[in-house]
């Protein structure tokens, strides 16, 4: 019976949730993330969504294409951004199930107040 490289050794992946979660934790990328689950955009429509600088922008949607948190299409001029369907959009799911259930108390949610201001 083969073994998962996980079995073997639970924590060969620590780098990689590193980096994927370090992209979920920043508030620029979660921005992006949210304003791609709408529809795909460009550049300039995300811009315009966050109110934030174009440079900001390209240089966060970059490193989530690097991991393949989003995909991008070149549609004639311009680069057309969009959620990683088959990955992303699941677990973003996933996620909204688990915070309706367990995130609306008290405790979880001063938490995260606190983190946050």
């Amino acid at each position: 019976m083969n073994k998962s490289a996980y079995e073997v050794n639970p924590f060969l992946n620590h780098r990689s949730y590193n980096v994927f979660f370090s992209n979920l934790a920043n508030p620029l990328k979660i921005g992006i993330i949210l304003s791609l689950r709408e529809h795909e955009k460009n550049v300039s429509e995300i811009t315009r969504d966050l109110n934030v600088e174009q440079s900001k922008i390209s240089h966060a949607l970059q490193l989530l294409k690097n991991c393949n948190i989003v995909n991008v299409e070149q549609k004639g001029k311009e680069r057309v951004y969009a959620l990683n369907e088959d990955t992303i959009v699941p677990m973003l799911e996933l996620i909204d199930k688990h915070a309706a259930v367990h995130c609306n108390n008290k405790s979880c949610m001063m938490g995260c107040d606190k983190r946050w201001k």
